[in-house]
Protein backbone atom coordinates (compact mmCIF):
# COMPACT_ATOMS: atom_id res chain seq x y z
CA UNK A 1 0.00 0.00 0.00
CA UNK A 2 1.52 3.42 -0.80
CA UNK A 3 1.87 6.33 1.51
CA UNK A 4 -0.15 9.57 1.46
CA UNK A 5 2.24 12.18 -0.15
CA UNK A 6 2.47 14.34 2.77
CA UNK A 7 3.95 11.16 4.44
CA UNK A 8 7.32 11.13 1.36
CA UNK A 9 10.74 13.22 1.94
CA UNK A 10 13.28 13.13 0.27
CA UNK A 11 13.77 12.71 -3.84
CA UNK A 12 11.80 10.28 -5.93
CA UNK A 13 14.57 7.87 -6.44
CA UNK A 14 12.40 6.33 -9.58
CA UNK A 15 14.69 8.33 -11.84
CA UNK A 16 18.34 7.17 -9.35
CA UNK A 17 20.31 9.26 -6.94
CA UNK A 18 24.22 10.30 -7.66
CA UNK A 19 26.44 7.67 -5.56
CA UNK A 20 27.87 11.06 -3.94
CA UNK A 21 24.67 12.14 -2.19
CA UNK A 22 25.15 9.43 -0.13
CA UNK A 23 27.52 9.24 2.87
CA UNK A 24 28.74 6.34 4.47
CA UNK A 25 26.69 4.61 7.34
CA UNK A 26 24.13 7.53 7.00
CA UNK A 27 20.04 6.72 6.15
CA UNK A 28 19.27 8.63 3.36
CA UNK A 29 14.96 9.39 3.11
CA UNK A 30 13.45 9.15 -0.61
CA UNK A 31 10.86 7.73 -2.18
CA UNK A 32 9.55 4.97 -4.84
CA UNK A 33 6.24 4.23 -6.33
CA UNK A 34 4.33 6.10 -3.38
CA UNK A 35 6.41 4.62 -0.47
CA UNK A 36 8.97 6.06 1.32
CA UNK A 37 12.68 4.29 0.66
CA UNK A 38 16.00 4.74 2.69
CA UNK A 39 19.13 3.82 1.09
CA UNK A 40 21.94 2.66 3.20
CA UNK A 41 25.85 2.95 1.66
CA UNK A 42 27.81 0.70 3.70
CA UNK A 43 31.55 -0.81 3.35
CA UNK A 44 31.05 -0.09 -0.38
CA UNK A 45 27.49 -1.49 -1.40
CA UNK A 46 24.34 0.60 -1.48
CA UNK A 47 21.30 -0.87 0.09
CA UNK A 48 17.76 -0.48 0.05
CA UNK A 49 15.12 -0.77 2.40
CA UNK A 50 11.52 0.52 3.49
CA UNK A 51 11.27 3.39 5.80
CA UNK A 52 9.60 2.75 8.89
CA UNK A 53 9.90 -0.43 11.19
CA UNK A 54 7.76 -2.90 11.15
CA UNK A 55 7.43 -2.56 15.12
CA UNK A 56 5.17 0.89 15.28
CA UNK A 57 5.79 2.47 12.29
CA UNK A 58 9.41 4.11 13.59
CA UNK A 59 11.43 6.40 11.10
CA UNK A 60 14.35 4.47 10.02
CA UNK A 61 15.36 7.80 8.10
CA UNK A 62 16.47 8.47 11.83
CA UNK A 63 18.07 5.70 12.99
CA UNK A 64 21.36 4.43 13.55
CA UNK A 65 23.68 1.47 11.57
CA UNK A 66 25.46 -0.67 13.54
CA UNK A 67 27.65 -2.93 11.63
CA UNK A 68 25.58 -4.65 8.80
CA UNK A 69 22.02 -3.56 10.63
CA UNK A 70 20.15 -0.46 11.09
CA UNK A 71 18.12 0.31 14.20
CA UNK A 72 14.87 2.11 14.65
CA UNK A 73 15.38 5.29 17.38
CA UNK A 74 12.19 4.51 18.95
CA UNK A 75 11.95 1.19 20.27
CA UNK A 76 15.74 -0.40 19.45
CA UNK A 77 15.04 -2.82 16.83
CA UNK A 78 17.04 -3.75 14.45
CA UNK A 79 17.25 -4.96 10.96
CA UNK A 80 19.68 -6.87 8.13
CA UNK A 81 20.48 -4.21 5.74
CA UNK A 82 20.71 -6.53 2.76
CA UNK A 83 17.84 -8.91 3.83
CA UNK A 84 15.09 -6.52 5.82
CA UNK A 85 15.14 -9.63 8.27
CA UNK A 86 14.25 -8.74 11.77
CA UNK A 87 17.52 -9.48 13.83
CA UNK A 88 16.13 -7.84 17.11
CA UNK A 89 13.16 -7.42 18.85
CA UNK A 90 10.30 -5.54 19.37
CA UNK A 91 10.62 -6.04 16.17
CA UNK A 92 8.86 -9.32 14.92
CA UNK A 93 8.20 -8.56 10.54
CA UNK A 94 10.89 -8.01 8.33
CA UNK A 95 10.64 -4.89 6.15
CA UNK A 96 10.70 -4.83 2.27
CA UNK A 97 14.15 -4.86 0.57
CA UNK A 98 14.59 -3.38 -3.27
CA UNK A 99 17.19 -4.20 -5.68
CA UNK A 100 19.61 -1.81 -6.12
CA UNK A 101 21.90 -1.34 -9.19
CA UNK A 102 25.03 1.34 -9.86
CA UNK A 103 24.90 2.82 -13.22
CA UNK A 104 26.86 5.85 -14.53
CA UNK A 105 27.53 6.78 -11.09
CA UNK A 106 23.85 6.80 -9.98
CA UNK A 107 22.33 4.65 -7.74
CA UNK A 108 19.49 2.59 -9.58
CA UNK A 109 16.23 1.25 -7.30
CA UNK A 110 14.46 -1.75 -8.34
CA UNK A 111 12.20 -4.16 -7.64
CA UNK A 112 10.49 -4.36 -3.96
CA UNK A 113 10.93 -7.54 -2.42
CA UNK A 114 8.90 -8.61 0.87
CA UNK A 115 8.23 -12.21 2.62
CA UNK A 116 6.79 -14.29 4.98
CA UNK A 117 7.97 -13.08 8.59
CA UNK A 118 9.20 -16.78 9.56
CA UNK A 119 10.38 -17.60 5.91
CA UNK A 120 14.20 -18.64 7.06
CA UNK A 121 16.56 -16.28 5.14
CA UNK A 122 19.73 -18.23 5.82
CA UNK A 123 18.19 -21.51 7.87
CA UNK A 124 20.28 -23.37 9.96
CA UNK A 125 21.38 -26.72 8.93
CA UNK A 126 19.27 -29.70 10.03
CA UNK A 127 20.84 -32.11 12.69
CA UNK A 128 20.67 -35.06 14.00
CA UNK A 129 20.78 -33.94 17.44
CA UNK A 130 17.55 -31.25 16.75
CA UNK A 131 15.17 -31.76 19.04
CA UNK A 132 11.96 -33.45 17.47
CA UNK A 133 9.92 -31.76 19.84
CA UNK A 134 10.12 -28.50 21.89
CA UNK A 135 7.23 -27.62 24.31
CA UNK A 136 6.90 -23.84 25.49
CA UNK A 137 5.17 -23.15 28.46
CA UNK A 138 4.26 -19.57 28.63
CA UNK A 139 2.45 -17.86 25.44
CA UNK A 140 3.79 -14.10 26.53
CA UNK A 141 6.88 -11.84 24.79
CA UNK A 142 9.96 -14.96 25.39
CA UNK A 143 7.56 -17.84 24.97
CA UNK A 144 6.06 -16.81 21.44
CA UNK A 145 8.95 -15.32 20.13
CA UNK A 146 11.03 -18.27 20.78
CA UNK A 147 8.31 -20.04 19.09
CA UNK A 148 8.63 -18.15 15.83
CA UNK A 149 12.69 -18.14 15.62
CA UNK A 150 12.20 -21.74 15.99
CA UNK A 151 10.64 -21.49 12.39
CA UNK A 152 12.89 -18.61 11.46
CA UNK A 153 15.67 -20.88 11.78
CA UNK A 154 14.05 -23.69 9.82
CA UNK A 155 13.24 -25.68 12.72
CA UNK A 156 10.61 -28.14 11.18
CA UNK A 157 9.87 -30.57 14.42
CA UNK A 158 7.14 -29.82 17.06
CA UNK A 159 6.17 -27.05 18.55
CA UNK A 160 3.72 -27.25 21.39
CA UNK A 161 2.86 -23.44 23.16
CA UNK A 162 1.54 -23.75 25.88
CA UNK A 163 -0.90 -20.93 28.00
CA UNK A 164 -4.01 -20.80 30.02
CA UNK A 165 -4.83 -17.82 28.62
CA UNK A 166 -7.32 -18.34 25.26
CA UNK A 167 -6.69 -15.41 23.23
CA UNK A 168 -3.84 -15.02 21.04
CA UNK A 169 -0.55 -13.82 21.93
CA UNK A 170 -0.65 -9.97 22.41
CA UNK A 171 1.42 -6.66 22.50
CA UNK A 172 1.22 -6.37 25.91
CA UNK A 173 2.88 -2.80 26.43
CA UNK A 174 0.05 -1.69 25.00
CA UNK A 175 -2.99 -2.78 26.65
CA UNK A 176 -1.29 -0.01 29.59
CA UNK A 177 -1.18 3.24 26.83
CA UNK A 178 -2.93 4.05 23.81
CA UNK A 179 -5.46 0.87 23.74
CA UNK A 180 -6.71 1.71 27.41
CA UNK A 181 -6.41 5.07 26.14
CA UNK A 182 -9.15 5.08 23.67
CA UNK A 183 -6.40 5.62 20.51
CA UNK A 184 -5.13 2.67 19.34
CA UNK A 185 -7.90 0.12 18.04
CA UNK A 186 -8.26 -3.26 19.50
CA UNK A 187 -7.27 -5.40 15.68
CA UNK A 188 -3.87 -3.41 16.68
CA UNK A 189 -3.44 -5.74 19.61
CA UNK A 190 -2.93 -9.02 18.70
CA UNK A 191 0.80 -10.08 17.57
CA UNK A 192 -0.75 -12.10 15.15
CA UNK A 193 -3.30 -12.06 13.22
CA UNK A 194 -5.42 -15.43 13.89
CA UNK A 195 -4.88 -18.64 12.44
CA UNK A 196 -0.90 -17.54 12.43
CA UNK A 197 0.58 -19.78 14.48
CA UNK A 198 -1.65 -23.09 13.07
CA UNK A 199 -0.17 -21.57 9.65
CA UNK A 200 3.47 -22.14 10.97
CA UNK A 201 2.91 -25.25 12.71
CA UNK A 202 3.02 -24.12 16.25
CA UNK A 203 0.56 -26.04 18.19
CA UNK A 204 -1.38 -23.33 20.55
CA UNK A 205 -2.61 -25.43 23.64
CA UNK A 206 -5.00 -23.29 25.74
CA UNK A 207 -4.02 -25.16 29.37
CA UNK A 208 -1.95 -24.27 32.22
CA UNK A 209 1.01 -26.57 32.65
CA UNK A 210 0.80 -28.41 36.44
CA UNK A 211 3.57 -30.29 36.93
CA UNK A 212 7.03 -31.15 35.80
CA UNK A 213 9.44 -33.98 36.09
CA UNK A 214 12.35 -33.00 34.44
CA UNK A 215 13.88 -36.84 34.60
CA UNK A 216 11.08 -38.23 32.53
CA UNK A 217 11.41 -35.38 30.36
CA UNK A 218 7.64 -34.81 30.51
CA UNK A 219 5.08 -32.20 31.28
CA UNK A 220 1.94 -32.77 33.17
CA UNK A 221 -1.48 -30.10 32.16
CA UNK A 222 -4.32 -29.11 34.35
CA UNK A 223 -6.70 -30.42 31.55
CA UNK A 224 -4.99 -34.04 32.29
CA UNK A 225 -2.81 -34.41 29.15
CA UNK A 226 1.15 -35.42 29.74
CA UNK A 227 3.67 -34.35 27.17
CA UNK A 228 6.93 -35.52 26.21
CA UNK A 229 9.73 -33.07 25.37
CA UNK A 230 12.86 -33.27 23.96
CA UNK A 231 13.98 -29.38 24.71
CA UNK A 232 11.67 -27.69 27.37
CA UNK A 233 11.37 -23.64 27.39
CA UNK A 234 9.92 -22.01 30.70
CA UNK A 235 8.20 -18.59 29.90
CA UNK A 236 5.88 -18.87 32.71
CA UNK A 237 6.24 -14.85 33.25
CA UNK A 238 5.07 -12.96 36.51
CA UNK A 239 2.04 -11.84 38.29
CA UNK A 240 0.35 -8.84 38.86
CA UNK A 241 0.20 -8.41 43.37
CA UNK A 242 -2.87 -8.00 44.45
CA UNK A 243 -3.75 -5.55 47.16
CA UNK A 244 -4.36 -7.00 50.20
CA UNK A 245 -6.82 -4.67 51.95
CA UNK A 246 -10.65 -5.01 52.93
CA UNK A 247 -12.14 -4.76 49.43
CA UNK A 248 -9.20 -5.37 47.36
CA UNK A 249 -11.04 -7.83 45.81
CA UNK A 250 -14.03 -5.95 44.97
CA UNK A 251 -15.53 -5.91 41.07
CA UNK A 252 -14.18 -2.43 40.58
CA UNK A 253 -10.55 -2.84 42.32
CA UNK A 254 -8.65 -4.17 38.84
CA UNK A 255 -5.48 -5.22 38.08
CA UNK A 256 -4.05 -4.96 34.05
CA UNK A 257 -2.03 -7.84 32.54
CA UNK A 258 -3.86 -9.23 30.11
CA UNK A 259 -6.19 -8.25 27.17
CA UNK A 260 -9.10 -9.17 29.31
CA UNK A 261 -8.02 -7.11 31.83
CA UNK A 262 -7.62 -4.17 29.87
CA UNK A 263 -11.30 -4.58 28.06
CA UNK A 264 -12.28 -4.53 31.93
CA UNK A 265 -10.43 -1.43 32.74
CA UNK A 266 -11.90 -0.13 29.69
CA UNK A 267 -15.65 -0.86 30.68
CA UNK A 268 -15.56 0.10 33.81
CA UNK A 269 -13.94 3.39 32.81
CA UNK A 270 -16.61 4.15 30.82
CA UNK A 271 -19.09 4.37 33.83
CA UNK A 272 -16.98 5.25 36.41
CA UNK A 273 -16.47 9.19 37.46
CA UNK A 274 -13.53 9.30 40.04
CA UNK A 275 -10.54 6.60 39.17
CA UNK A 276 -7.77 5.52 41.87
CA UNK A 277 -4.69 4.08 40.78
CA UNK A 278 -2.81 2.65 43.29
CA UNK A 279 1.28 2.48 43.01
CA UNK A 280 3.44 4.67 40.71
CA UNK A 281 4.93 2.09 39.03
CA UNK A 282 5.62 2.38 35.29
CA UNK A 283 2.58 0.20 34.53
CA UNK A 284 0.37 2.75 37.31
CA UNK A 285 1.30 5.84 35.59
CA UNK A 286 0.70 4.53 32.13
CA UNK A 287 -2.93 3.73 33.49
CA UNK A 288 -3.37 7.39 35.11
CA UNK A 289 -2.09 8.88 32.40
CA UNK A 290 -4.80 6.60 29.76
CA UNK A 291 -7.41 6.95 32.41
CA UNK A 292 -7.12 10.86 32.05
CA UNK A 293 -6.85 10.76 28.74
CA UNK A 294 -10.28 9.22 28.70
CA UNK A 295 -11.28 12.46 30.89
CA UNK A 296 -11.73 10.76 34.10
CA UNK A 297 -10.22 12.53 37.20
CA UNK A 298 -7.36 10.07 38.96
CA UNK A 299 -6.03 10.06 41.54
CA UNK A 300 -2.66 8.17 42.37
CA UNK A 301 -1.94 6.40 45.76
CA UNK A 302 1.57 5.69 46.02
CA UNK A 303 4.50 4.82 48.97
CA UNK A 304 6.77 6.88 46.88
CA UNK A 305 7.38 10.33 46.87
CA UNK A 306 7.95 10.55 43.10
CA UNK A 307 6.87 8.35 40.65
CA UNK A 308 10.30 5.88 39.57
CA UNK A 309 12.32 7.17 42.49
CA UNK A 310 13.57 4.18 43.08
CA UNK A 311 14.45 3.12 39.20
CA UNK A 312 15.56 6.82 37.64
CA UNK A 313 15.76 9.10 40.38
CA UNK A 314 14.08 11.93 42.48
CA UNK A 315 14.85 14.62 39.36
CA UNK A 316 12.91 12.36 36.34
CA UNK A 317 10.21 11.30 38.79
CA UNK A 318 9.84 14.79 39.96
CA UNK A 319 10.06 15.94 36.19
CA UNK A 320 6.61 13.28 35.91
CA UNK A 321 5.17 14.11 38.50
CA UNK A 322 4.72 17.59 37.42
CA UNK A 323 3.88 16.21 34.46
CA UNK A 324 0.83 14.67 35.60
CA UNK A 325 -0.63 17.61 38.13
CA UNK A 326 -0.24 19.85 35.27
CA UNK A 327 -2.51 17.37 33.60
CA UNK A 328 -5.12 17.43 36.53
CA UNK A 329 -4.23 14.37 38.26
CA UNK A 330 -4.19 14.73 41.83
CA UNK A 331 -0.80 12.54 43.82
CA UNK A 332 -1.15 11.30 47.26
CA UNK A 333 2.80 10.39 48.31
CA UNK A 334 3.80 8.56 51.29
CA UNK A 335 0.29 6.81 51.56
CA UNK A 336 -1.36 3.51 51.28
CA UNK A 337 -4.82 2.13 51.05
CA UNK A 338 -6.03 0.72 54.43
CA UNK A 339 -9.56 -0.16 52.84
CA UNK A 340 -11.57 0.32 49.79
CA UNK A 341 -15.60 0.39 49.78
CA UNK A 342 -17.92 0.71 46.67
CA UNK A 343 -17.55 4.16 46.63
CA UNK A 344 -14.52 5.18 48.10
CA UNK A 345 -11.11 4.75 49.50
CA UNK A 346 -9.76 4.80 52.58
CA UNK A 347 -5.68 5.95 52.69
CA UNK A 348 -3.48 5.81 55.87
CA UNK A 349 -3.19 9.25 56.36
CA UNK A 350 -6.77 9.64 57.64
CA UNK A 351 -8.09 11.07 54.09
CA UNK A 352 -10.80 9.24 52.15
CA UNK A 353 -11.40 9.87 48.40
CA UNK A 354 -14.22 8.75 45.92
CA UNK A 355 -13.43 5.68 43.85
CA UNK A 356 -15.64 3.43 41.39
CA UNK A 357 -12.28 2.08 39.73
CA UNK A 358 -9.64 1.15 41.35
CA UNK A 359 -6.64 -0.05 39.67
CA UNK A 360 -4.00 -1.50 41.33
CA UNK A 361 -0.05 -1.58 40.25
CA UNK A 362 1.78 -2.34 43.02
CA UNK A 363 4.24 -4.72 41.18
CA UNK A 364 4.37 -8.32 39.94
CA UNK A 365 6.04 -11.90 40.96
CA UNK A 366 7.89 -14.12 38.99
CA UNK A 367 6.15 -17.58 38.34
CA UNK A 368 8.64 -19.96 39.37
CA UNK A 369 6.20 -22.64 41.17
CA UNK A 370 6.92 -25.14 38.13
CA UNK A 371 10.69 -24.68 38.40
CA UNK A 372 10.57 -25.22 42.34
CA UNK A 373 8.48 -28.36 42.27
CA UNK A 374 10.95 -29.74 39.51
CA UNK A 375 14.13 -28.73 41.51
CA UNK A 376 15.00 -26.61 39.48
CA UNK A 377 17.86 -24.15 41.18
CA UNK A 378 15.70 -20.79 42.28
CA UNK A 379 16.79 -17.57 43.26
CA UNK A 380 15.33 -14.50 42.64
CA UNK A 381 14.24 -16.23 39.41
CA UNK A 382 15.01 -19.22 37.98
CA UNK A 383 18.83 -19.43 37.48
CA UNK A 384 20.14 -19.96 33.94
CA UNK A 385 23.70 -19.82 32.36
CA UNK A 386 24.87 -17.48 29.47
CA UNK A 387 22.85 -19.65 27.44
CA UNK A 388 19.58 -19.58 28.74
CA UNK A 389 19.83 -23.25 30.62
CA UNK A 390 18.50 -23.75 33.63
CA UNK A 391 20.54 -26.60 36.14
CA UNK A 392 18.93 -29.17 34.49
CA UNK A 393 20.05 -30.28 30.94
CA UNK A 394 17.47 -29.43 28.58
CA UNK A 395 15.30 -27.49 29.96
CA UNK A 396 15.72 -23.40 29.82
CA UNK A 397 14.20 -20.40 31.01
CA UNK A 398 13.62 -16.47 29.58
CA UNK A 399 11.53 -13.64 30.24
CA UNK A 400 10.80 -12.33 33.73
CA UNK A 401 11.19 -15.57 35.67
CA UNK A 402 15.20 -15.72 34.52
CA UNK A 403 18.25 -14.66 36.24
CA UNK A 404 21.26 -14.98 34.25
CA UNK A 405 24.80 -13.78 34.80
CA UNK A 406 25.74 -10.39 33.33
CA UNK A 407 28.86 -10.24 31.74
CA UNK A 408 29.12 -6.32 32.55
CA UNK A 409 28.20 -6.09 36.43
CA UNK A 410 29.35 -9.65 37.42
CA UNK A 411 26.34 -10.31 39.16
CA UNK A 412 22.80 -11.83 38.42
CA UNK A 413 20.38 -9.93 36.76
CA UNK A 414 16.19 -10.82 36.60
CA UNK A 415 14.86 -8.14 34.53
CA UNK A 416 10.98 -7.65 34.08
CA UNK A 417 10.87 -5.54 30.48
CA UNK A 418 9.26 -6.64 27.16
CA UNK A 419 11.77 -6.65 24.84
CA UNK A 420 14.48 -8.11 27.03
CA UNK A 421 11.73 -11.01 27.48
CA UNK A 422 11.16 -10.89 23.59
CA UNK A 423 15.40 -11.16 22.78
CA UNK A 424 15.44 -13.96 25.42
CA UNK A 425 13.06 -16.54 23.97
CA UNK A 426 14.80 -15.75 20.80
CA UNK A 427 18.30 -16.68 21.85
CA UNK A 428 16.59 -19.50 23.61
CA UNK A 429 15.45 -20.87 20.93
CA UNK A 430 18.61 -21.12 18.97
CA UNK A 431 20.23 -22.53 22.01
CA UNK A 432 17.94 -24.89 21.91
CA UNK A 433 18.87 -26.05 18.64
CA UNK A 434 22.63 -26.48 19.74
CA UNK A 435 23.83 -22.58 18.41
CA UNK A 436 25.34 -22.12 21.97
CA UNK A 437 24.72 -18.18 21.94
CA UNK A 438 25.65 -16.13 24.82
CA UNK A 439 22.63 -13.91 26.24
CA UNK A 440 24.78 -10.16 26.17
CA UNK A 441 22.27 -8.01 24.85
CA UNK A 442 21.81 -4.49 26.50
CA UNK A 443 18.39 -4.55 28.54
CA UNK A 444 16.32 -1.69 26.98
CA UNK A 445 12.63 -0.57 27.87
CA UNK A 446 11.00 2.21 27.15
CA UNK A 447 7.53 3.81 28.47
CA UNK A 448 5.03 6.79 27.58
CA UNK A 449 2.10 8.56 28.59
CA UNK A 450 -1.43 8.96 26.23
CA UNK A 451 -2.21 12.57 25.96
CA UNK A 452 1.44 13.77 26.79
CA UNK A 453 3.91 14.72 24.54
CA UNK A 454 6.20 12.81 26.83
CA UNK A 455 8.14 9.42 26.69
CA UNK A 456 10.94 7.57 28.12
CA UNK A 457 13.99 5.39 26.98
CA UNK A 458 16.23 3.50 29.29
CA UNK A 459 19.42 1.15 28.46
CA UNK A 460 21.53 -0.58 30.58
CA UNK A 461 21.25 -1.64 33.73
CA UNK A 462 22.20 -0.22 37.28
CA UNK A 463 21.19 -1.55 40.62
CA UNK A 464 19.08 0.54 42.65
CA UNK A 465 21.10 0.32 45.42
CA UNK A 466 24.63 1.19 44.42
CA UNK A 467 23.46 3.99 41.31
CA UNK A 468 24.05 7.45 41.40
CA UNK A 469 22.50 9.84 38.27
CA UNK A 470 23.61 12.95 36.71
CA UNK A 471 22.10 14.74 34.60
CA UNK A 472 23.97 16.09 31.20
CA UNK A 473 21.78 18.09 29.50
CA UNK A 474 19.48 17.56 25.94
CA UNK A 475 17.08 15.18 28.20
CA UNK A 476 20.18 12.43 28.75
CA UNK A 477 20.97 10.95 32.52
CA UNK A 478 23.37 8.69 32.91
CA UNK A 479 23.11 6.15 36.09
CA UNK A 480 26.74 5.35 37.22
CA UNK A 481 27.81 2.24 39.50
CA UNK A 482 31.00 1.50 40.99
CA UNK A 483 32.35 4.66 38.79
CA UNK A 484 31.00 3.37 35.62
CA UNK A 485 28.63 3.69 33.38
CA UNK A 486 25.36 1.38 33.92
CA UNK A 487 22.56 2.64 32.40
CA UNK A 488 21.53 5.73 30.62
CA UNK A 489 17.51 7.54 30.15
CA UNK A 490 16.81 9.86 27.76
CA UNK A 491 13.77 11.82 27.61
CA UNK A 492 12.98 13.48 23.44
CA UNK A 493 16.47 12.54 22.28
CA UNK A 494 16.31 9.10 20.34
CA UNK A 495 19.53 9.19 18.98
CA UNK A 496 21.57 9.41 22.11
CA UNK A 497 19.70 6.62 23.50
CA UNK A 498 21.07 4.61 20.24
CA UNK A 499 24.65 6.23 20.58
CA UNK A 500 24.09 5.18 24.46
CA UNK A 501 23.08 1.56 23.92
CA UNK A 502 26.04 1.02 20.93
CA UNK A 503 28.66 2.17 23.65
CA UNK A 504 27.43 0.37 26.64
CA UNK A 505 27.54 -3.16 23.67
CA UNK A 506 31.63 -1.88 23.05
CA UNK A 507 32.61 -1.60 26.41
CA UNK A 508 31.05 -5.18 27.45
CA UNK A 509 33.31 -6.79 24.57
Amino acid sequence: MGSDAKDLTGPDLAGGLPLGALADRQPFAGHLRGEPVILVKCDGEVFALGAHCSHYGGPLAQGLVVHDEIRCPWHHAAFDLRTGDATRAPALNPIPTYGVTLRDGRVVVGEKRERDPLTPVVPLRSRPDWPSRVVIAGAGAAGSSAAEMLRRLGYSGSIALIDPVVSEPVDRPNLSKDYLAGSAAEDWIPLRPPGFYEHHGIERMPDAVAGLDPAARTISLAGGARLRWDRLLLATGASPIELSVPGGDLPHVRLLRTLEDSRSVIDLAGRARQAVVIGSSFIGMEVAASLAARGLPVRVVSRDRVPFEKTLGSEIGGDVRNRFEARGICFHPGTRPLRITATEVYLDDGTRHSADLVVVGIGVRPRVSLAIEAGLRVHDGVEVDEFLETSHPGIYAAGDIASWPDSRTGRRLRVEHWVVAERQGQTAARNMLGERRRFDAVPFFWTSFPGMDWGLNYVGHADRARQASRRTGRGVTLYHEDGRIRGVATVGNDTASLLAERTLEERSR
